[in-house]
């Protein structure tokens, strides 16, 4: 994967800044990285090396010219492609999209990251329009984990993923509608931060409200500063949130949380977790309590249908994407098989159906009230499992039970990731961070959820944790 290997968003832009290196030659060394390595991870779909060295020769003139940079100068990312950006094509891992021209203009999101200095150098895979929890699409092929290359990196954000883990980049954007951030994170090795809805504004077509934008790190910090860099409101976003006060990177390493009361939970009440998993998600969430001095609570939590809840809203916005171009039903053969069974079970679905997925949505916001109501951040497992294999499906059986004889055949296949939904259905932030190795050598995470606009609170214990257990910040090389 060649001999360098990215430094951190943050030493990055330093590094630049300070005239050690560079935007050229880091960018240089980042494509070169992606060439060595995206043969076999597939992380990538799109690459404009042209263009990055382009913007990397602009940046480095106007450092020559003593012109003041931005806190990203120069650091180059991956765009995940269900995100548009200026100049490439956005195929959102659909046929339906493939081969289309490039879109003239940046997202909201990518345009704050290229205003602050950062350099897109490509668009990063996404399973077709982001539906499911690992990455295999017929447009694009399979892509596969940097730790592991049998095994997925998650879904949806799963090139952006196995970039940032095989150190192609520091950072690629992500985005997630029911774990798409957090569960990439958890099967990579890496930090996954869900804002609170609305933190990041994204005024783009969402009827479902579960959608929020993000990245894919390698530290807390980087997370907190690329989350400084393009949080704050947009008139185009209704629901975007007002600024923060302060800075995240600040709240990250200095905010007070002494007082804080931390929960857990290992199955949310209904789910089941492999014993390996839960025994290191445990163990990680007694030392994230310990770094702020607080005691780690077993709490009963008690939910409704969360999975069907979230299988209910989805549908909505999937049918944004198909809609739009009138795709439905002319173009079905093209779609990959889960997409077109999830559309052709809402399609003319009666409008009953809808509101008793409402009504589960709000007695859900009411449930998980309760549990803030006793505690100030919920700790549990991102995934049941660890990654499982690449080309899927995701497995219907965890710890010798058969999920599909207890949740039934729709529900079966989420269960490898049961505890990332709630968070964008009742629009808590929640973070996924490293908490160690199984004994297949696969990451494992652990979810920190908070209050709702409490993201200051997430990732100072986010920090805290990691500077009392550090992880490993890239997946091993690989030959």
């Amino acid at each position: 994967m060649g001999e360098r290997r990215a430094d951190t968003v943050l030493e990055t832009a330093r590094q630049i800044r300070d005239g050690e290196r560079t935007a050229t030659e880091v960018v240089s060394d980042a494509l070169a990285r992606i060439d060595a390595g995206n043969g076999l991870l597939n992380a990538f779909v799109h690459v404009d090396a042209d263009g990055a060295l382009r913007e990397a020769a602009a940046l480095d003139a106007a450092r020559a010219r003593g012109d003041e940079l931005g806190p990203l100068a120069g650091v180059p990312f991956g765009v995940k492609d269900l995100e548009d950006c200026a100049g490439m094509p956005t195929s959102h891992g659909s046929l339906l999209y493939k081969g289309l021209p490039p879109v003239a203009e940046d997202s909201l999101h990518v345009g704050r990251l290229r205003a602050a200095g950062a350099i897109p150098v490509g668009k990063t895979a996404a399973p077709e329009f982001g539906t499911i929890q690992y990455t295999r699409t017929r447009a694009w092929g399979t892509t596969r984990n940097a730790w592991d290359p049998t095994r997925t990196p998650g879904g949806s954000s799963g090139g952006s993923a196995a970039a940032v883990a095989a150190g192609m980049v520091p950072f690629c954007t992500a985005s997630d509608g029911g774990g798409s951030t957090r569960i990439p994170a958890c099967f990579s090795g890496l930090v996954g931060l869900k804002p609170s809805h609305g933190r990041i504004p994204k005024p783009s077509a969402d009827p479902s409200q579960t959608a929020v934008l993000g990245s894919l790190t390698t530290t807390v910090a980087d997370t907190a500063a690329l989350l400084d860099v393009v949080a704050g409101p947009d008139d185009r976003d209704r629901l975007s949130l007002p600024a923060a006060d302060g800075s995240y990177a600040t709240a990250a390493s200095s905010l007070d949380v002494s007082a804080l009361r931390i929960g857990w939970s290992l199955d949310l009440g209904f789910a089941v977790v492999d014993p390996e998993v839960a025994d290191l998600a445990r163990s990680a969430a007694e030392v994230a309590a310990g770094a702020i001095g607080a005691e780690l609570v077993d709490i009963d939590v008690e939910l409704t249908d969360p999975v069907r809840t979230w299988l209910t809203a989805g549908g909505f916005t999937l049918w944004i994407d198909i809609d739009e171009r009138a795709h439905w039903p002319g173009r079905a053969d093209e779609l990959t098989p889960l997409v077109r069974m999830g559309l052709e079970a809402s399609f003319d679905r009666p409008a009953r159906t809808l509101v008793g997925g409402l009504r589960r949505r709000l007695r859900l916001e009411q449930d998980v009230a309760a549990i803030f109501a006793g505690v100030d951040v919920l700790c549990t497992p991102t995934a049941a499992i660890t990654a499982f294999a690449a080309e899927g499906p995701s497995p219907t059986t965890i710890a010798g039970e058969d999920l599909v004889e207890r949740f039934g055949i729709m529900a079966a296949g989420a269960m490898s990731v049961p505890f990332t939904m709630p968070a964008n259905l009742c629009w808590n932030p929640a973070i996924s961070l490293p908490a160690g190795l199984a004994s297949d050598g696969l990451p494992v995470g652990l979810q920190l959820m908070g209050r709702r606009h409490a993201d200051a609170t997430v990732l100072r214990i986010a920090q805290a944790f990691e500077t009392a257990q550090p992880w490993e910040r890239l997946a091993p090389a690989l030959g």
